[in-house]
């Protein structure tokens, strides 16, 4: 495996030096802005690097005039800012984004950084519900009719059901399986086990996803510093490389999406997998944004790891555990660990830690022999499967 594979020539190789998470789950005394904080710390700490080094910075979902308000309290004044916001995939396109701008000399070392308080909120009813997407422009087609985005998904769930067969039972093998790996990891919200059947009995919140389907609600953010390879002799730990991105849009109101079966994942995962010189069979784990059951099973056939249609069969007999064919959401996901909001930057954090081998005993994927894993991607979607971005990341 060459690292270099994806890098244009004369172009500058990118690394990730630091990755964190802030607290998660349950967090009731803390404010979004001091859970950004307490990342970018931490993630510095990580890193080994001064915050000095700093002159890039991405964070979205925050403050009338994110990026500025969050770098401010954090005493940033970057020279590089990003705040692009496409939902659950805004951290792999800023992630992106940023490496672009990194390798052509841009920016030397760039922080994305993510806190939310979403379960705290409405606990201590300061809001009742999550935030509206709102009714202007083409969702004021669908929204008169009560078409939450939960039902997009169900529907999209629906015609894949009928499209190829896949079985009720084969969605909820991807709850029952990510909190499984969620049993490995301290800092997952919910590490009991649950069976099929009891995904398949709980209450229905949107046919036909049962409440274990749906993603958790949490409190939580994290951080990830990308610098220059100019960096990596200064780092604390052995770097993980970017070795290639891709990202896609596909459609805002549901009559304009194509096929409900395909997702923008289909474009976004085959242009970073071609950019980083690597086919989908040589990935060793894969961290994919969960917000339903159906997101994983379709990302994974959208990223080439089995035929169109083949998702359901494919998450059957245990591939995604820790210790499965194909390691999926080692943490736990979305659906077990932690789900703040747009959750896309703990895909990156986890596939970092897992590449590193720093995941702990009872998660840390091993390849035949015990070897540590060597490739990795994190593929974020956004909206209702409206962008998607994804990431190839290779041990140094």
């Amino acid at each position: 495996m060459s690292l270099t594979s994806g890098t244009p020539a004369g172009q500058r190789k990118v690394a990730v030096a630091g990755v964190a998470l802030s607290d998660c789950g349950r967090v009731d005394e803390a404010t979004p802005y001091a859970l950004h904080a307490q990342a970018a710390r931490r993630a510095l700490v990580d890193s080994g690097l001064d915050r000095s080094v700093i002159d890039g910075f991405a964070s979205a979902g925050l403050g009338t005039l994110a990026p500025v308000e969050v770098a401010e309290y954090l005493g940033l004044r970057p020279t590089w800012v990003d705040s692009t916001a496409v939902g659950g995939a805004t951290w792999e396109v800023m992630a992106a984004h940023a490496a672009d701008a990194i390798a052509a000399g841009h920016a030397n070392a760039v922080l994305l950084v993510y806190g939310s308080t979403a379960r705290a909120d409405i606990k201590a009813k300061r809001r009742t519900a999550n935030l509206s997407f709102g009714a202007r422009g083409p969702l004021q087609f669908e929204v008169p009719y009560g078409h939450s985005l939960i039902a997009k998904y169900a529907m999209a769930a629906r015609r894949h059901q009928h499209q190829y067969g896949t079985t009720l039972e084969q969605l909820a093998q991807v709850a029952v399986q990510a909190r499984a790996n969620a049993a490995g990891n301290p800092d997952a919200m919910y590490r009991e086990p649950i069976t099929v059947d009891e995904v398949l009995s709980g209450p229905m919140i949107a046919d036909p996803f049962t409440k274990l389907h749906c993603c958790i609600r949490s409190d939580g953010g994290c951080a990830v510093l990308l610098v220059a390879e100019d960096h990596v002799p200064d780092l604390a730990k052995r770097p993980v490389w970017v070795l290639g991105s891709g990202t896609a849009v596909s459609h805002t109101t549901m009559s304009e999406w194509d096929d409900f079966t395909v997702s923008p994942a289909a474009v976004s995962g085959r242009l970073a997998f071609q950019r980083a010189g690597v086919r989908p069979a040589e990935i060793d784990l894969a961290e994919i944004y969960d917000a339903f059951t159906y997101m994983t099973l379709v990302t994974l056939e959208d990223l080439g790891f089995c035929a169109k249609g083949e998702g359901g069969a494919f998450v059957e007999q245990g591939r995604l555990l820790r210790d499965g064919e194909l390691p999926v959401n080692t943490d736990g996901g979305g659906l077990a660990a932690c789900h703040p909001g747009m959750r896309g930057l703990f895909l990156l954090v986890e596939a970092v830690r897992q590449l590193r081998g720093e995941a702990g005993p009872d998660r840390q994927v091993r390849k035949p022999g015990g070897a540590l894993p060597q490739l990795a991607v994190a593929s974020g979607t956004g909206g209702w499967f409206c962008s998607s971005g994804t990431v190839v990341l290779g041990a140094g």
